[in-house]
């Protein structure tokens, strides 16, 4: 038994000869894929990589990166993926602190310092003449992919994720989507995130060929020429990834086979989401919620729900419920194994079998979940609570903001204040849109500052970075003492 391996071989079986994966012009059958995928795992493990073993994988989106994970799977070993955007120290932080044997990756600049052996892409094409063999036997609860958090709080930790775990959300989450219809899909993500892979993972669940077609690094007008070539009826993205594509001249491609895109890993503003859906006739763009912790996926909106604001219905198998003082809680067969190596923290982030997500949110009369904002991330100004989400959304409906992150600056008189950071994608003043935030903010909750930057940082994957806003707010001189 390996299921992953299993899933994968029966996805082959199950269904006929098709284009599976496109990449810069490129277009490999599923059979050559898995053909692929059998002759790289039976290479890695002469090699010696043995099941339980962990590979670091620093790999863009290509082909070379679906065969990789399903080789590591197929011989019970643990991927352990690294996004590209990281740093060669956090790099070298994943690999000590996951104890890898080796480090996958065409990058130089990983590959100098680390500390165990290196295969670029041609020692793994080199590896793929040897004969495929039977996958390794794995359980469900066995480990299959040690994923990094960001790191935006403190160093980057480990999360265990299973075999278990991944089958039952991206069947979940293929439930879902499959009602969509679609069948050719562009993938910017990156999958070395939870969100690429558990969106890339979840078509061997799929009941009909498909074709996933490959942006190695998101660029607005690149994924665009995708839709268009591939005639796609669908993309999974990041919000920020949508506003890039609102900065682009969206009616001057031919969009028209676009019917859905999935938006995660951040709170999706409710003016990108009107904005993009008005700029894209057709396209039904849907929110979900979900954390690495949690295998990704903890909810979404059905293709065709118009709750805007919404990050949707638990998905099957998945349990919310709102704590007390407004925390999700999720309980999920996708729910981590842990923390690698830090049992105090899996402790007081699982408790009695519910995940502690740090989101503040609620549930209403219908079951759809509405995310409000992170708890660190909360603002108490004089007593009162401010959500930042609410005033960024604020500041991203005026027609000349493009990104927005708002932070607290200490403040000895009401506790903290609001500040703000704002791109701009069309001239304005920080007084203008103060007054812009005058009218439609509670004066409890208005930013008594905005600072225009040419660019309001983001994490590695697309995340307003608040930590990083936070830094360049404490780089500031500190306001007038008689500021309003």
């Amino acid at each position: 038994m390996n299921p992953l391996a299993d899933l994968a071989d029966a996805c082959v079986a199950r269904l006929p000869l098709h284009d599976a994966v496109a990449f810069e012009g490129t277009v490999l059958s599923n059979v050559q894929m898995a053909e692929r995928t059998g002759r790289l795992a039976a290479g890695l493990q002469a090699w010696g990589v043995r099941p339980g073993d962990r590979v670091a994988v620093v790999l863009p989106n290509c082909p070379e990166l679906l065969q990789v994970y399903g080789a590591l799977w197929r011989i019970g070993a643990v991927a352990t993926p690294a996004l590209p955007a990281l740093t060669p120290g956090e790099v070298a932080h994943v690999v000590s602190d996951s104890g890898s044997v080796a480090l996958v990756t065409c990058f130089d600049r990983f590959a100098a310092p680390s500390a165990v052996p290196v295969l670029d892409l041609e020692a793994l094409v080199a590896l793929q003449e040897h004969e495929p063999q039977e996958p390794s036997p794995r359980e469900p609860d066995d480990l299959a992919a040690l994923l990094y958090t960001g790191g935006t709080t403190g160093r980057a930790k480990g999360v265990m994720l299973s075999q278990g775990g991944l089958l039952a959300i991206t069947a979940a989450r293929e439930s879902v989507v499959a009602t969509a219809g679609a069948r050719t899909s562009v993938v910017p993500l990156p999958m070395s995130h939870v969100y690429g892979l558990v969106t890339t993972v979840s078509r061997l669940h799929m009941k009909a060929p498909g074709l996933l077609v490959l942006q190695g690094r998101f660029d607005a007008a690149g994924w665009c020429s995708l839709v268009t070539k591939y005639r796609a009826q669908a993309s999974s993205m990041v919000p920020s990834m949508l506003q890039a594509l609102l900065r682009e001249p969206l009616e001057s491609h031919d969009l028209s086979s676009l019917t859905y895109v999935t938006s995660g890993g951040a709170p999706l503003p409710l003016p990108v989401w009107q904005e993009f859906e008005r700029r894209v006739p057709g396209v039904r763009l849907c929110d979900g919620y979900g954390c690495t912790e949690a295998t990704s996926t903890v909810t979404m909106n059905p293709p065709g729900t118009r709750r805007h604001g919404s990050v949707g219905l638990p998905v099957p198998g998945v349990s919310v419920r709102i704590s007390d003082s407004g925390e999700v809680l999720v309980r999920s067969p996708g729910v981590m194994l842990g923390y690698h190596l830090d049992p105090d923290a899996t402790a007081q982030t699982v408790i009695d079998g519910w995940l502690h997500t740090g989101d503040v949110g609620r549930l209403d009369d219908d079951g759809y979940l509405w995310v409000v904002d992170r708890t660190k991330d909360v603002i108490l100004r004089g007593g009162f609570n401010v959500y930042p989400r609410d005033v960024e959304d604020v500041l991203l409906a005026h027609p000349a903001v493009a990104r927005a992150a708002v932070v607290g600056r200490p403040d000895e008189r009401l506790g903290e204040e609001v500040v703000a950071f704002v791109s701009l994608r069309a001239p304005a003043s920080a007084a203008e849109l103060l007054a812009h935030c005058a009218v439609l903010v509670a004066s409890t909750k208005r930013p008594r500052e905005v600072h225009v930057v040419d660019e309001v940082p983001l994490t590695s994957v697309g995340k307003t970075d608040r930590k990083a806003a936070r830094a360049l707010l404490a780089a500031l001189p500190p306001p007038p003492t008689d500021c309003p």
